[in-house]
């Protein structure tokens, strides 16, 4: 039988699936798609007054933008997340540097109860920036890792839980249906994402709401190829990647962001992020 012929959007044809370069997909995080939340972690900052008194850890740090504000403004940061290449971008960003004041970053790889604070002194504020609510299932591990981080905080310290706003206020939301078209749609709970994920993990891992906030994070893109490179480094397209082959995707992602493309070659897509913020 002759292979069938995909063509992706940059006109590449392939025969089957090519392995993605874990550290690339890392660099196209850093470098294109990390800093659309950057409204998010700046309006939450602004909420609970982030500075020189915050002992902040951050669960699934990435390469460590949320980090990096919060460390400008005076806190005393730690972020744990379980993929060595975001982690090694994220330590380059935050190399000390004696010029500035404070204590640097610590970073740590690995699961959430391995960022125990190092001195002892347990931790002010705890975030989770990392949306939920977009994809069925996108939430199952959270809980867990909220309860092992609920152990290193102080009594009364702050949890801050994001996720996607409304589909309706988002533009992203059509382009991630490919996702879920491609990708077997549901998962095994057989449920959609919803819209109150956030209160439900907080309700799950004994938080208590203590209001909550909706920032607007426009995901803006210099071309088509960046846009593609960066949603596909979210990791939200990762099942349909195995279902399919990643230039099935990207052919498919391409098509869906057309309707958001730019007389300049630019790609615009307006979105409504939630935050959580709770009480231990």
């Amino acid at each position: 039988m002759t292979p069938t012929l995909v063509r992706n959007h940059r006109g590449h044809r392939r025969t089957d699936a090519a392995p993605v370069d874990p550290g690339t997909r890392a660099r196209d995080w850093a470098e294109i798609q990390e800093r659309m939340l950057s409204p998010l972690y700046e309006a939450v900052y602004d909420r609970l007054e982030v500075g020189a008194g915050t002992r902040m850890l951050s669960l699934h740090c990435g390469s460590g933008l949320a980090m990096l504000i919060a460390a400008a403004r005076g806190a005393r940061v730690t972020g744990v997340d379980t993929d060595r290449d975001r982690l090694a971008l994220a330590h380059a960003r935050l190399t000390p540097d004696e010029d500035r004041g404070g204590a640097p970053a610590r970073l740590v790889h690995g699961p959430v109860g391995a960022a125990a604070p190092a001195d002892g002194s347990p931790y002010t504020l705890l975030t989770a920036f990392d949306p939920i609510g977009c994809t069925p299932g996108d939430s199952d591990g959270l809980g867990p890792a909220l309860e092992s981080a609920v152990v290193l905080a102080s009594r009364g310290a702050t949890v801050v839980l994001a996720g996607w706003g409304p589909p309706e206020r988002c533009a992203t939301a059509g382009v991630l249906a490919v996702a879920e078209r491609l990708g077997g749609g549901r998962t095994d709970a057989g449920r959609s994402a919803r819209r109150d994920d956030l209160e439900d993990v907080a309700a799950r891992s004994g938080l208590r709401p203590d209001g909550s906030g909706r920032v607007s994070c426009p995901f803006g893109y210099a071309d088509l190829d960046s846009a593609v490179r960066g949603l596909m480094s979210t990791g939200l397209f990762d099942r349909a990647v195995r279902a399919t082959d990643a230039f099935q995707v990207e052919k498919e992602v391409a098509e869906a962001l057309h309707p958001y493309l730019r007389p300049d070659g630019t790609v615009w897509m307006p979105n409504v992020f939630r935050y959580l913020v709770c009480v231990v």
